[in-house]
């Protein structure tokens, strides 16, 4: 039987990626980075996009050496036709349909979102066969989202919660901002916590209805109590970074597990996933991995390669609808946002 090679590319944000998937096992994943944005604090989507053009063609070249496949060996292209940034996606959209086109292959387009779900299901070999079962509940994490996902199959995604205002991702790197900590500050957050008290500073737990979720208030308490504390002493953040570190990672894990939790038990879903960079979190995964103990849940969480963007979850969730047959057509355009059902 002919195997289904598929090149997947990448270009949402401000990772150039390329990777090449051979029947779901991984043969390369090439990720640029781009340093540019250090210094402005966040993504700043015009130097992203030009970032974007400058490493793509060598990122793909790179992918395919690094797997040993000749272009004359690829199933089909499979592209991040969105949400995202638009200039950012339109880098990689542009090449990915120049490229199935001069080689005649059929092009895939991929939702980024559906894309990080679907990491789960990539191989570094052929034996790997633990994989999460449909249904399952998947945590979406990231700067930009934070998602509960019910997973049915790889094209039916629906989203029954989700953040009404600052995803749990956004709320790590403000908050390490005001701690003086770089950007990208969930790391550090993350990094220093372990060494810090949990329990050392009470902070803002919102109470929202259903399975949605909220940051912003979070965020503020933090300002209000770092700065109330800098007034009696000026080297509070200095004295006490571990335990402030510990204290936020603590609060916002405990904020996504309870809607986790609420949801798992109302929807009878015992088996459980989490994706997106935030995912990456020790402070996440420990506490993902306890409750799912006590609770009797199967818990799925990716390798860290595969929490933030890459292109092999493209590449992942282009061979599932190159299995369905849904190939799209060169006229597709990216969009920015999605709606409730991926």
């Amino acid at each position: 039987m002919q195997s289904t090679i598929i090149l997947g590319i990448e270009s949402s944000c401000d990772d150039t990626s390329a990777a090449v998937l051979r029947d779901g096992v991984m043969l390369s994943n090439v990720i640029a980075g781009q340093k540019v944005h250090e210094y402005y604090g966040g993504v700043v989507p015009e130097l992203a996009s030009r970032a974007h053009q400058q490493n793509i063609i060598p990122v793909v070249h790179k992918a395919l050496s690094d797997a040993g496949i000749d272009k004359s060996e690829l199933s089909a292209v499979a592209f991040t036709r969105g949400p995202g940034l638009l200039g950012s996606l339109l880098v990689g959209t542009s090449f990915a349909k120049g490229f199935a086109q001069a080689l005649q292959l059929p092009l895939i387009e991929v939702n980024h979102l559906q894309a990080h779900v679907l990491a789960h299901f990539i191989r570094n070999n052929e034996g790997e066969t633990d994989v999460p079962e449909f249904p399952f509940l998947c945590l979406l994490v990231s700067g930009g989202n934070s998602q509960l996902i019910v997973v049915r199959s790889a094209s039916d995604m629906e989203i029954v919660g989700q953040t009404i205002d600052d995803a749990a991702g956004e709320a790590f790197d403000k908050c390490a901002k005001v701690m003086g900590l770089p950007y990208p500050g969930g790391p550090f957050v993350d990094r220093l916590a372990q060494q810090g008290n949990r329990a050392a500073f009470k902070l803002s737990k919102p109470e929202i209805a259903g399975y949605d979720y909220s940051f912003s208030g979070l965020k503020t308490s933090f300002l209000y109590l770092v700065r109330d504390k800098e007034l009696e002493n000026p080297e509070f953040i200095t004295e006490n970074l571990n335990d402030l570190c510990a204290s936020l990672q603590a609060t916002i894990v405990d904020i996504l597990l309870k809607k986790l939790i609420k949801a798992a038990n109302e929807l009878k879903i015992k088996t459980i996933a989490v994706a997106g960079g935030v995912s990456a979190n020790s402070g996440l995964r420990n506490a993902l991995l306890e409750t799912g103990a006590r609770r009797g849940w199967k818990v799925f969480i990716p390798p860290v390669q595969f929490t933030t963007d890459n292109a092999a979850m493209i590449a992942m969730a282009g061979l599932f609808r190159y299995a369905a047959g849904d190939i799209c057509s060169l006229d597709v355009v990216p969009y920015a946002r999605v709606t409730n059902q991926l």
